[in-house]
């Protein structure tokens, strides 16, 4: 099995009911307590399977294929978020939840089980120590000639390295 991302604040979610494919934000309302992805712990809150109701910026996502009114349109979207599905069960954070993957999904009255699904799940890679140190100089070194990798390599580690 390959690993999927936590969801944070800020993930992007979509229906798949909407007539034109529009991207909702999610916003974590349930815990100010529990980050990933964020060195300054201030805007990237782990999303819980109790992210319901409008927990949407917008709380829509267009016009619902599910709701037509009649003269060939569709009514508006109510997003409004009854359950998740696909959240990772083996961890309960502060508020009881557990937390949502990149594979999650949410059941939403109108369009039903499992029709909303996750676009983009919110982290950023943020390259560090660990990174450079785990980095194979050739690949470096192709990517970026103009720095000598294995002397940062070394000061990062903290040791003295031979320059090949």
């Amino acid at each position: 099995m390959s690993e999927k991302h936590i969801v944070v604040q800020g993930a992007t979610v979509k229906c798949k009911f909407s007539v034109e494919p529009k991207l909702d934000k999610l916003k974590v309302k349930t815990h100010s307590k529990h980050y990933a992805n964020d060195k300054d712990a201030s805007k990237k809150l782990i999303a819980t399977d109790k992210e319901i109701g409008q927990t949407l910026e917008k709380n829509t996502f267009g016009k619902c294929k599910m709701q037509p009114n009649g003269s060939g349109d569709y009514l508006p979207c109510q997003a409004v978020i009854t359950k998740w599905s696909g959240f990772y069960d083996k961890v309960t954070l502060s508020n009881k939840g557990k937390i949502l993957l990149e594979n999650s999904k949410a059941t939403c009255p109108i369009g039903g089980p499992d029709c909303i699904t996750v676009d983009k799940h919110g982290q950023k890679a943020e390259p560090g120590k660990q990174n450079a140190k785990k980095a194979k100089p050739q690949v470096n070194n192709q990517l970026n000639p103009l720095v000598n990798t294995t002397k940062f390599k070394a000061e990062v580690s903290g040791t003295d390295s031979i320059c090949i």
